[in-house]
């Protein structure tokens, strides 16, 4: 009996415990900024939509989040973050602002897709908040995004996992970085959604860099 009780006792202990790691995990990534908080960005508001969307296209390359951030960062120093500001200013200006970011591996084909995507969205929405408000669905959404060339899979789950909450059909599924990273720190899915932005940068700042003795995270992941 007695080793029942003290095996029960133990149990009930490492829940204890495990509940407190988690709580602790969700601590430290709330603390973490997304990517859109640290670019300044208000996404309630539909001009920073479209400006994250921009982002988006550029943080979806093969390139490092650094250059992404700067190249955006460019974008709207320049007043060249709106679907007619980016028309307006034409393949070489946007290819000049897209190398001043350091962008330079993929600046003549990004500057071609930006100025087709401003084309179409204006042409068939009018802007981002028609082609949401026209969409039957989160997957309808998706869809609706990747038909704009150079948008792809990973540029429309980038752009819309943060938007969860703020627009309806914003309903991406976890990218799978974020799902393999929240089962190491024992978050289920609904977490895993919340954070995802969080858990996605964690592995590109830190796990993929080696930076393990900076991570928000400390002891609590099991990479360490």
């Amino acid at each position: 009996m007695w080793a029942i009780a003290s095996r029960l006792s133990f149990m009930f202990e490492i829940r204890i415990e495990g509940g407190g790691l988690v709580l602790s995990v969700k601590d430290s990534l709330s603390k973490l900024q997304s990517y859109s908080e640290e670019l300044g960005l208000d996404l309630t508001k539909p001009n920073d939509r479209f400006k994250w969307f921009l982002a988006s296209v550029l943080f979806a390359k093969r390139i490092s989040a650094d250059t992404a951030k700067e190249t955006f960062l460019h974008f709207d120093q320049e007043e060249i973050a709106s679907p007619d500001a980016i028309l307006e200013a034409g393949w070489d200006r946007l290819v000049e602002v897209l190398d001043s970011g350091g962008y330079t591996r993929y600046d003549f084909s990004t500057a071609t897709n930006l100025l087709g995507i401003a084309k179409a969205l204006k042409e068939k929405y009018g802007d981002l908040e028609r082609l949401h408000a026209e969409s039957s669905s989160a997957k309808d959404l998706e869809i609706r995004l990747q038909e704009f060339k150079g948008v792809g899979p990973v540029g429309v789950n980038i752009f819309l996992r943060e938007l969860r909450g703020i627009w309806e059909k914003a309903k991406p599924s976890p990218s799978p970085i974020a799902t393999s990273k929240a089962k190491k720190i024992g978050l289920n899915m609904k977490d895993t959604e919340r954070f995802e932005s969080q858990l996605v940068r964690l592995n590109l700042e830190y796990c993929k860099k080696r930076r393990t003795g900076e991570c928000p995270l400390k002891d609590k992941c099991v990479d360490k």
